[in-house]
């Protein structure tokens, strides 16, 4: 080796070595590795090319060569004729070409190289620690020659250089994934949505900001599976991320998402840009043999208009995404300033119900449901109450909105379950003639995917037969989820001999519907047609319908609301049998409910001749 090279040859592994330590740029480490070896070897061109893993060649360094000629190796497959470079990486070891004019490796790339005055190309490639190829470096030459022993030293000492290089850049690649991009869908996480957005407040350009929310994913992981779950985000993260080049995609985790429209400057145009994606993502989406369809909620809000902090904009975009799941699942929401007063008044809502939960201030309450020949008692609505640190006792109406918490709903429902069931269990010892209690589920309880079990273990634990359960739906239980989700959960309890009733009948979306769709056995008519009773009134002929239809399909109908005389007589007049209200008795405690039973439960005699739940 000639004096001095081994030094000279030294320094250039410590800069480059250097360099990497530094994590500067692999290109320009690369860059420099070829200029330091061009220096150290006149009349050699260096090459570095990295090799993908679809087995295609990227130019990495070639500081002598023209950008054109770079380009045209941009993305070439390699294999075993594809010169001297694509060669040597798909036969995974070095190949010299002495001369490229007569080489027939070259035959479909001299015409690149020979106007450029190369002549020969040497190429050895670069290998990672598992013995994969990841790159090449090459030696051009402008005469017909080969390699001298000096160069082949310097390669070796190169290729190892750049074997280091490549693997610290792949393993910076691999710690930003990590970092910024999630594992399940490959789109950026939330910490790189943090960064873009801060990045464009500081640059004060116009963007939008919409929160996209995955309708009832939690019921498909209950009754399909978590991998179907996971089917189900990655079809609509690649959904998501199929939009405009101005619209960038995130997974914030779970089930939520996050879209950054740039160039958003009006209300109108986040909203067209909203409906774009609820149009994109309406998809169905295959999990074995069944099929499930994507749904999303989306709420909304404009940088400046909305918020011109980080915070303050998430925070307003989260606002309006809870505004649609609660008023219009599967659309949208543009943020207004009263959604925040609103929001707010139902956090603190929830807050109040949790900490009564937690201090033991939530109690049952009993409204009774009676014959309406003989006013006898033949069952009970449990009524949740609460009583404030005051000492007051309001009604569930006054808190109804933390119900839509799933968390304290089926908090609330699993109080009352273990109330309801202790004192069936004490009527039963005193030898009341208790029938039915109906106890009011929520859309929370259906989605928690227990709540057979929950009820079974608790009347179980009572040592209460489970036909004294009547649950009370409403139907936006029904709309409020999955269809097929809730009737099939609906006849499992039904087959555990629970009664299950259509609750505010009348009042939802589509009440005929749901009596063709929904298997139950008894119809409650909201008190609204109640109150409207009169001789040829619209609220009559709607009743004297609704009783009609129950008789032909076999299920039973109690009025809610009554509080006269005259409403008694109307409803008897209508066929009705069966009803509740202040007429009857108000909402009492268990002990007041004992009483109750004590004076007007229906005797036993007269269930024998007459059941009221049962045809």
């Amino acid at each position: 080796m000639k004096p001095g090279v081994s030094d000279l040859l030294l320094h250039i592994q410590n800069e480059i070595l250097e360099a990497v330590a530094c994590r500067d740029k692999l290109d320009d480490v690369a860059n420099v590795l070829c200029r330091r070896v061009e220096n150290l070897v006149p009349g050699i061109i260096c090459s570095i090319l990295t090799v993908d893993s679809d087995g295609r060649l990227h130019p990495l360094a070639s500081p002598s060569l023209p950008n054109s000629y770079s380009e045209a190796l941009d993305g070439l497959e390699i294999g075993p004729s594809v010169g001297s470079c694509g060669t040597a990486a798909f036969l995974g070891k070095s190949v010299i070409v002495p001369d490229i004019a007569t080489d027939p490796l070259w035959a479909d790339f001299k015409d690149l190289a020979l106007p450029l005055g190369l002549r020969s190309c040497w190429s050895t490639p670069i290998k990672s620690r598992e013995d994969r190829v990841v790159g090449t470096f090459a030696f051009y030459y402008k005469s017909i020659k080969g390699p001298d022993e000096l160069e082949k030293r310097i390669v070796q000492t190169c290729v190892h250089l750049c074997a280091i290089a490549i693997e610290h850049e792949e393993v910076k690649a691999r710690d930003y994934k990590l970092a910024y991009f999630d594992a399940l869908t490959g789109l950026s996480n939330r910490g790189r949505f943090d960064e873009m957005l801060r990045e464009r407040i500081s640059a004060n350009t116009p963007f939008g900001l919409l929160l996209v929310d995955i309708d009832h994913l939690k019921s498909v992981n209950d009754t399909m599976g978590h991998l179907a779950g996971d089917r189900l985000i990655k079809s609509v993260a690649n959904l998501l991320a199929s939009g405009e080049p101005s619209t960038s995609a995130y997974r914030l985790g779970g089930d939520e998402f996050a879209v950054i429209i740039d160039a958003c400057k009006t209300s109108e145009d986040l909203t067209a840009a909203a409906a774009d994606i609820l149009r994109r993502t309406k998809a169905h989406i295959a999990s074995g043999i069944e099929t499930m369809i994507a749904s999303v909620t989306i709420g909304g809000a404009l940088f400046g208009m909305d918020g011109t902090e980080a915070n303050t904009i998430r925070q307003n975009a989260d606002f309006a995404l809870y505004h649609a799941k609660e008023t219009d699942r599967g659309g949208y929401a543009h943020f207004r300033p009263e959604l925040r007063t609103s929001i707010i008044e139902r956090i603190n809502i929830v807050r109040n119900v949790d900490s009564a939960l937690a201090e033991d201030r939530i109690a049952a309450y009993y409204q009774p449901i009676a014959r309406l020949d003989t006013a006898e008692i033949v069952g009970l609505e449990a009524l949740v109450r609460l009583t404030t640190k005051e000492g007051k006792i309001t009604s569930a109406g006054q808190f109804s909105t933390a119900f839509t918490d799933a968390k304290v709903a089926a908090s609330v429902t699993e109080r009352m379950l273990n109330y309801v069931a202790k004192d069936i269990r004490e009527w039963l010892n005193l030898g009341l003639p208790v029938q039915h209690v109906g106890i009011n589920v929520t859309t929370g309880d259906f989605r928690s995917g227990n709540l057979q079990g929950r009820i079974e273990e608790c009347f179980a634990r009572a040592n209460v037969p489970l036909k004294h359960i009547m649950l009370e739906v409403n139907e936006s239980v029904f709309m409020g989820g999955s269809d097929q989700f809730v009737a099939k959960a609906v006849k499992v309890l039904r087959e555990k001999g629970l009664l299950v009733a259509l609750d505010d009948f009348g009042t939802g979306f589509a009440s005929l519907t749901h009596l063709m769709s929904f298997p139950v056995d008894i119809i409650k008519i909201d008190q609204s047609f109640v109150n409207g009773l009169a001789e040829g009134s619209r609220s009559s002929i709607i009743v004297a319908a609704i009783m009609d239809i129950a008789n032909r399909l076999n299920m039973r109908v109690v009025a809610e609301g009554i509080e006269t005389l005259d409403q008694v007589r109307h409803l008897c007049e209508l066929g009705c049998n069966l009803g509740q209200g202040y007429y009857f008795g108000k909402p009492c405690s268990a002990v007041e409910t004992t009483r109750l039973l004590q004076e007007h439960a229906q005797i036993a005699d007269t269930q024998s001749a007459y059941h009221p739940f049962l045809m």
